[in-house]
């Protein structure tokens, strides 16, 4: 530039015209510098932020987020990879089998190391040894794409079980659900996995939008067991959207979906740019004697944005020190879980920040902030499941509620994606809580909520899908699945068949913080008379029936605890289910019985 204008200026110019020639054009490059790098808060570039202050250099450590297999696990698979979530995008070229390893007694297995999005895998040459201990170590050669190093290594160490995954994975739930309406215009698509899958195979590809047969162009990532399809721009107003999960898509063992997963939606006339909320969190806030070895969960009011949900954006302290452990995120619910056991009689500090968002793009407007105090012991039995927004409603359907006057209801209940004409025989005097519905049909006092329980019946669908799924080695089998007349302790209950429980009764005994979970094969039939019984401080709240068949609870029974059915649940004339909820996948039926919630 200086060059050109010395051919232009005449040769008797003084070189003061020249110094001021340059100083104009010296600040006119500032004001463009300036203009292009933001001022009023920054544009997320690092240049800049409300005075041209100059890049802000990233200088935070990554973390490992998640693992799968996570820490302590059991029973895993011989045949499926290992994988983990950073806290945010690494340097691929950090991430290799030198710095992420797997051992067995301190001998490397040999494997081959990728890395999609945030995830990186290790995929072992050959199938694992059975009923073995392993340790995966993600070492401090792992950096950011800033160059920024894992603080200290990651290690974790799971044990083998006797078998390989031959299991085809499902989809669990998806945002917007099948048949959904007045989708914003601005939210991405994601869907939840029964088990986590290989991110190399969560792609444009296998993961795809379209408006009749023209693709929607977008982005797909892929955390934890959720998928996220982010479309380059705004979708259109009124206008319906198909969307597939082909079965190209596999999991760690490299089954594939058993057939394609496709569900549509139509979308309303805006923009979605209300901000999410923490609706709950287990423990609450100001709890006391919690028990030392659970996690620490929140709950949201809407589906987020995985990627955003980590252990930099979801922390737990106690005073000023970090507790160290990892962040994994399904349905509404985010999960913290301590790498040890907290310390007991301590108040600890539990906090979401403003990084986390929604499908939209919407981050919560203030930090969520909690404490709570640990009691004195480690509970017994599996981790709790967590229920989400379904968490919510004491009766949760998605084909119908029928009742038989009169009935007392305390707490919520809904249908979806059925209307609410399908709630019939309840009057508005027989609930004390909230009749919720997806349109104007159905009692007097409903709310018409379609996106509470488009949500809510996602959480009740992954729910169980997680109780369903857990395993561990010392599981309980109890064969027949007659249950008259015994004393169930915490743990992990299986039965390859239906269960009964006779006018005898049960009794579940155990601590405050226990847990329960019944993994049901066939039908769950409670006999007439029958009663549930706790002991010894056991909470309803805690006790998970999943059950793969119908549950029939008979006349004057008394039931107690979480029921989880993937068809009906008929509650016969009388029996009270008056310490637990009804969570169907198709119809729930009533006959003048009390349903309390716990």
């Amino acid at each position: 530039m200086e060059h050109s204008l010395r051919k232009h200026l005449s040769s008797n110019k003084e070189e003061r015209t020249m110094k001021v020639i340059k100083m104009f054009f010296m600040g006119l490059l500032m004001v463009v510098f300036m203009s292009g790098c933001g001022s009023g808060g920054g544009s997320g570039t690092g240049i800049g932020s409300g005075g041209g202050s100059g890049p802000v250099p990233d200088t935070t450590a990554p973390t490992v987020s998640s693992s799968i297999p996570a820490d302590g696990a059991t029973g895993v698979s011989l045949n499926g990879n290992i994988t983990a979530t950073f806290s945010e995008g690494m340097d691929p070229a950090t991430i290799t089998t030198s710095t992420f390893t797997l051992t067995q007694s301190g001998t490397p297995v040999v494997g081959a190391v990728t890395y999609v999005g945030t995830v990186a895998t290790f995929d072992p040459t050959g199938n694992l040894t059975a009923s073995t201990l392993y340790t995966g170590t993600i070492t401090t050669g792992a950096k950011d794409l800033a160059g920024n190093a894992l603080a200290v290594n990651k290690t974790w160490s799971f044990t083998t079980g006797a078998g390989s995954d031959t299991t085809a994975p499902t989809v669990s739930s998806t945002i917007p659900a099948d048949l959904a309406t007045g989708v914003s215009l601005n939210g991405s698509i994601s869907t939840t996995f029964s088990e986590a899958m290989d991110p190399a195979t969560i792609t444009t590809t296998t993961f795809t939008l379209k408006q009749g047969g023209t693709s929607v162009l977008g982005v797909v990532t892929y955390v934890g067991t959720t998928a996220t399809f982010k479309p380059t721009g705004n979708l259109a107003a009124s206008t319906l959207y198909t969307a597939t999960i082909t079965t190209g898509a596999t999991d760690l063992a490299g089954n594939a979906l058993a057939v394609a997963k496709t569900w549509s939606f139509t979308t309303g006339a805006a923009l979605d740019t209300t901000a999410p909320t923490v609706s709950s969190t287990n423990p609450a806030d100001l709890a006391t004697g919690v028990a030392l070895n659970g996690n620490i969960t929140a709950t949201f009011s809407e589906g987020m944005d995985p990627a955003t949900i980590t252990t930099t954006t979801f922390t737990l302290k106690q005073g000023g020190t970090s507790v160290l452990g990892a962040v994994t995120y399904v349905g509404t619910v985010a999960t913290f879980k301590p790498t040890g056991n907290l310390a007991a009689i301590t108040t600890y500090v539990a906090t979401i920040t403003t990084g986390v968002q929604d499908l939209a793009g919407n981050a919560l407007a203030v930090a969520k902030t909690w404490s709570f105090t640990t009691g004195s012991a480690a509970a017994l039995g599996p981790a709790a499941v967590n229920l989400g927004t379904a968490g919510n409603f004491v009766i949760l359907t998605k084909s119908g509620i029928t009742n038989i006057p009169t009935s007392a209801i305390t707490g919520n209940i809904g249908t979806s994606p059925i209307t609410g004409a399908a709630i019939t025989g309840l009057g508005c005097g027989e609930i004390s809580g909230t009749i919720y519905t997806v349109d104007a049909a159905g009692p007097a006092c409903r709310v018409i909520s379609p996106s509470t329980l488009t949500t809510a019946v996602g959480d009740m669908q992954i729910a169980y899908t997680d109780a369903a799924g857990r395993v561990t080695p010392d599981f309980t089998n109890l064969g027949a699945g007659n249950i008259t007349g015994l004393t169930l302790v915490p743990g992990l209950y299986k039965w390859t068949t239906g269960v009964n429980l006779q006018a005898g009764g049960v009794t579940i005994s155990g601590a405050a913080n226990d847990v329960w979970i019944f993994q049901i094969s066939g039908t769950l039939i409670v006999d007439s008379g029958a009663i549930v019984t706790l002991v010894g401080g056991a909470r309803a709240q805690n006790i998970f029936w999943q059950v793969t068949g119908q549950t029939t609870l008979g006349t004057t029974s008394q039931f107690k605890g979480i029921i989880l059915d993937q068809t009906a649940i008929v509650i016969q004339n009388g029996a009270k289910l008056n310490n637990g909820r009804a969570l169907a996948q198709t119809a729930v039926t009533l006959d003048a019985n009390t349903v309390t919630q716990p």
